[in-house]
Protein backbone atom coordinates (compact mmCIF):
# COMPACT_ATOMS: atom_id res chain seq x y z
CA UNK A 1 0.00 0.00 0.00
CA UNK A 2 1.49 3.82 -1.09
CA UNK A 3 -0.07 6.82 0.20
CA UNK A 4 -0.41 8.92 -3.16
CA UNK A 5 -0.96 12.37 -3.40
CA UNK A 6 -3.57 13.19 -6.44
CA UNK A 7 -2.80 15.84 -8.74
CA UNK A 8 -5.53 18.12 -10.03
CA UNK A 9 -9.36 19.47 -8.44
CA UNK A 10 -11.63 18.62 -11.20
CA UNK A 11 -13.86 15.51 -12.51
CA UNK A 12 -11.03 13.24 -13.42
CA UNK A 13 -9.00 13.70 -9.67
CA UNK A 14 -12.25 13.12 -8.41
CA UNK A 15 -12.80 10.09 -10.19
CA UNK A 16 -9.18 8.99 -9.18
CA UNK A 17 -9.72 9.44 -6.14
CA UNK A 18 -13.08 6.66 -6.04
CA UNK A 19 -11.13 4.09 -7.96
CA UNK A 20 -8.02 4.67 -5.59
CA UNK A 21 -10.46 4.18 -2.40
CA UNK A 22 -12.61 1.65 -3.85
CA UNK A 23 -10.69 -0.78 -5.56
CA UNK A 24 -7.14 -0.52 -4.56
CA UNK A 25 -4.40 -0.79 -1.63
CA UNK A 26 -3.88 2.82 -1.79
CA UNK A 27 -4.81 5.40 0.24
CA UNK A 28 -5.18 8.89 -1.35
CA UNK A 29 -3.66 11.28 1.24
CA UNK A 30 -3.88 14.71 -0.18
CA UNK A 31 -4.17 16.82 -3.54
CA UNK A 32 -2.01 19.18 -4.95
CA UNK A 33 -2.62 21.59 -8.00
CA UNK A 34 -0.55 24.49 -9.56
CA UNK A 35 -1.48 27.60 -7.29
CA UNK A 36 -2.90 29.63 -9.56
CA UNK A 37 -5.78 27.09 -9.56
CA UNK A 38 -6.38 27.05 -5.44
CA UNK A 39 -9.35 28.80 -4.30
CA UNK A 40 -9.50 26.75 -0.66
CA UNK A 41 -7.82 24.55 1.63
CA UNK A 42 -9.22 20.91 1.24
CA UNK A 43 -10.54 18.97 -1.46
CA UNK A 44 -12.60 15.40 -1.32
CA UNK A 45 -11.84 16.60 2.76
CA UNK A 46 -8.77 15.86 2.40
CA UNK A 47 -5.49 18.01 2.15
CA UNK A 48 -5.74 20.59 -1.07
CA UNK A 49 -1.57 22.07 -1.60
CA UNK A 50 0.35 24.03 -4.23
CA UNK A 51 2.08 22.03 -6.04
CA UNK A 52 4.86 24.30 -5.99
CA UNK A 53 5.14 23.35 -2.14
CA UNK A 54 3.83 19.87 -2.47
CA UNK A 55 7.36 18.26 -1.62
CA UNK A 56 8.19 20.29 1.19
CA UNK A 57 5.08 18.69 2.80
CA UNK A 58 4.50 16.14 1.49
CA UNK A 59 8.35 13.88 1.17
CA UNK A 60 8.88 11.85 -2.03
CA UNK A 61 10.22 9.53 0.00
CA UNK A 62 7.09 8.68 2.05
CA UNK A 63 4.44 9.36 -0.98
CA UNK A 64 3.90 8.84 -4.30
CA UNK A 65 2.27 10.23 -6.88
CA UNK A 66 -0.49 10.34 -9.71
CA UNK A 67 -1.42 12.43 -12.34
CA UNK A 68 -4.24 11.14 -14.15
CA UNK A 69 -5.53 14.31 -16.18
CA UNK A 70 -7.50 14.55 -19.10
CA UNK A 71 -5.85 14.61 -23.44
CA UNK A 72 -5.74 18.20 -23.29
CA UNK A 73 -3.08 19.99 -25.32
CA UNK A 74 -2.78 16.29 -26.94
CA UNK A 75 -1.25 15.07 -23.74
CA UNK A 76 1.40 17.75 -23.41
CA UNK A 77 0.13 19.45 -20.26
CA UNK A 78 -0.23 15.70 -18.21
CA UNK A 79 3.43 15.23 -19.93
CA UNK A 80 4.56 18.27 -18.36
CA UNK A 81 3.06 17.51 -14.60
CA UNK A 82 4.06 14.32 -14.92
CA UNK A 83 7.71 15.13 -15.88
CA UNK A 84 8.00 17.88 -13.33
CA UNK A 85 6.36 15.53 -10.33
CA UNK A 86 9.49 12.90 -10.98
CA UNK A 87 11.97 15.75 -10.67
CA UNK A 88 10.46 16.43 -7.65
CA UNK A 89 11.55 12.96 -6.37
CA UNK A 90 8.17 11.44 -6.67
CA UNK A 91 7.54 7.75 -7.86
CA UNK A 92 4.42 7.45 -9.78
CA UNK A 93 1.53 4.67 -9.00
CA UNK A 94 -0.89 3.64 -11.69
CA UNK A 95 -4.38 2.39 -11.79
CA UNK A 96 -5.32 -0.68 -13.22
CA UNK A 97 -9.16 -1.65 -12.48
CA UNK A 98 -10.04 -4.53 -10.83
CA UNK A 99 -12.80 -4.99 -13.79
CA UNK A 100 -10.48 -5.00 -16.39
CA UNK A 101 -8.86 -7.64 -18.06
CA UNK A 102 -5.17 -7.75 -18.46
CA UNK A 103 -2.93 -11.15 -19.73
CA UNK A 104 0.12 -10.42 -18.10
CA UNK A 105 0.68 -7.00 -19.79
CA UNK A 106 3.79 -4.78 -18.95
CA UNK A 107 2.19 -1.46 -18.04
CA UNK A 108 4.02 2.02 -17.35
CA UNK A 109 3.64 4.07 -14.61
CA UNK A 110 1.32 7.16 -14.23
CA UNK A 111 -1.48 5.18 -16.06
CA UNK A 112 -5.31 5.04 -15.52
CA UNK A 113 -6.97 2.53 -16.71
CA UNK A 114 -10.78 1.82 -16.05
CA UNK A 115 -13.41 -0.85 -16.16
CA UNK A 116 -13.75 -2.91 -19.15
CA UNK A 117 -10.72 -2.56 -21.22
CA UNK A 118 -9.47 -5.54 -22.28
CA UNK A 119 -5.82 -6.04 -23.30
CA UNK A 120 -4.92 -8.81 -25.40
CA UNK A 121 -1.82 -10.75 -24.54
CA UNK A 122 1.67 -9.52 -25.77
CA UNK A 123 0.42 -6.26 -25.67
CA UNK A 124 2.64 -3.35 -23.84
CA UNK A 125 1.25 -0.20 -22.22
CA UNK A 126 3.69 2.47 -21.82
CA UNK A 127 4.14 5.57 -19.21
CA UNK A 128 1.58 8.18 -18.31
CA UNK A 129 -1.51 6.64 -20.72
CA UNK A 130 -5.45 6.70 -19.79
CA UNK A 131 -7.80 4.23 -20.99
CA UNK A 132 -11.23 5.35 -20.25
CA UNK A 133 -13.46 2.43 -19.72
CA UNK A 134 -14.35 -0.24 -22.10
CA UNK A 135 -12.01 -0.17 -25.14
CA UNK A 136 -10.80 -3.19 -26.97
CA UNK A 137 -6.65 -3.21 -26.94
CA UNK A 138 -5.37 -5.95 -29.48
CA UNK A 139 -2.95 -8.15 -29.05
CA UNK A 140 1.07 -7.84 -30.37
CA UNK A 141 0.12 -4.04 -30.09
CA UNK A 142 2.40 -1.23 -28.78
CA UNK A 143 1.06 1.65 -26.69
CA UNK A 144 3.70 4.74 -26.18
CA UNK A 145 4.04 7.34 -23.71
CA UNK A 146 1.72 9.61 -22.87
CA UNK A 147 -1.42 8.68 -25.24
CA UNK A 148 -5.28 8.86 -24.43
CA UNK A 149 -7.98 6.24 -25.38
CA UNK A 150 -11.74 7.25 -24.48
CA UNK A 151 -13.89 4.72 -24.65
CA UNK A 152 -15.40 1.80 -26.91
CA UNK A 153 -12.37 1.90 -28.95
CA UNK A 154 -10.70 -0.70 -31.24
CA UNK A 155 -7.17 -1.00 -31.55
CA UNK A 156 -6.84 -4.09 -33.49
CA UNK A 157 -3.46 -6.49 -33.54
CA UNK A 158 -0.16 -5.49 -34.25
CA UNK A 159 -0.39 -1.50 -34.19
CA UNK A 160 2.07 0.76 -33.02
CA UNK A 161 0.75 3.59 -30.61
CA UNK A 162 3.21 6.60 -31.15
CA UNK A 163 3.43 9.08 -28.15
CA UNK A 164 0.78 12.11 -27.97
CA UNK A 165 -2.09 10.07 -29.69
CA UNK A 166 -5.66 10.47 -28.83
CA UNK A 167 -8.75 8.25 -29.93
CA UNK A 168 -12.22 9.62 -29.66
CA UNK A 169 -15.34 7.82 -28.74
CA UNK A 170 -15.89 4.50 -30.22
CA UNK A 171 -13.15 4.73 -33.05
CA UNK A 172 -11.36 2.01 -34.67
CA UNK A 173 -7.88 0.92 -35.83
CA UNK A 174 -7.31 -1.76 -38.46
CA UNK A 175 -4.28 -4.23 -37.93
CA UNK A 176 -0.92 -3.79 -38.34
CA UNK A 177 -1.22 0.31 -38.88
CA UNK A 178 1.17 2.30 -37.48
CA UNK A 179 -0.21 5.85 -35.69
CA UNK A 180 2.14 8.38 -35.95
CA UNK A 181 3.23 10.78 -32.86
CA UNK A 182 0.33 13.37 -32.30
CA UNK A 183 -2.54 11.70 -34.41
CA UNK A 184 -5.71 12.84 -33.06
CA UNK A 185 -8.78 10.10 -34.45
CA UNK A 186 -11.99 11.77 -33.99
CA UNK A 187 -15.04 10.21 -32.43
CA UNK A 188 -16.53 7.24 -35.06
CA UNK A 189 -13.85 7.59 -37.19
CA UNK A 190 -12.13 4.26 -38.83
CA UNK A 191 -8.25 4.54 -39.42
CA UNK A 192 -7.35 2.17 -42.78
CA UNK A 193 -3.73 3.08 -43.11
CA UNK A 194 -1.01 4.38 -41.13
CA UNK A 195 -1.19 8.30 -39.92
CA UNK A 196 1.15 10.73 -40.74
CA UNK A 197 2.84 12.91 -37.23
CA UNK A 198 0.30 15.60 -35.63
CA UNK A 199 -2.24 14.70 -38.40
CA UNK A 200 -6.74 14.82 -37.24
CA UNK A 201 -8.23 12.30 -38.54
CA UNK A 202 -11.97 12.48 -39.50
CA UNK A 203 -14.83 10.03 -41.20
CA UNK A 204 -14.92 6.39 -42.48
CA UNK A 205 -12.73 5.95 -44.01
CA UNK A 206 -10.77 8.63 -42.08
CA UNK A 207 -9.46 11.20 -44.19
CA UNK A 208 -6.44 14.13 -42.89
CA UNK A 209 -7.64 17.44 -42.28
CA UNK A 210 -5.41 20.76 -43.11
CA UNK A 211 -5.68 21.36 -39.26
CA UNK A 212 -2.78 19.70 -37.18
CA UNK A 213 -4.31 17.88 -34.35
CA UNK A 214 -2.11 20.10 -31.71
CA UNK A 215 -4.25 23.37 -32.49
CA UNK A 216 -7.97 20.97 -32.69
CA UNK A 217 -7.09 19.43 -28.94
Amino acid sequence: MAKVIIFGVMDTAELAHFYLTHDSEHDVAAFTVSREYISGTEFQGLPLVAFEDVEALFSPQEYKFFAPMTGRNMNRNRERIYLEAKAKGYEFISYVSSKATLFGNQIGENCFILEDNTIQPFTTIGNNVVLWSGNHIGHHGQIKDHVFFTSHVVMSGHCIIEPYCFFGVNSTIRDFLHIATGTFVAMASAVYKDTEEWGLYLGNPAKKLPKPSYEAY
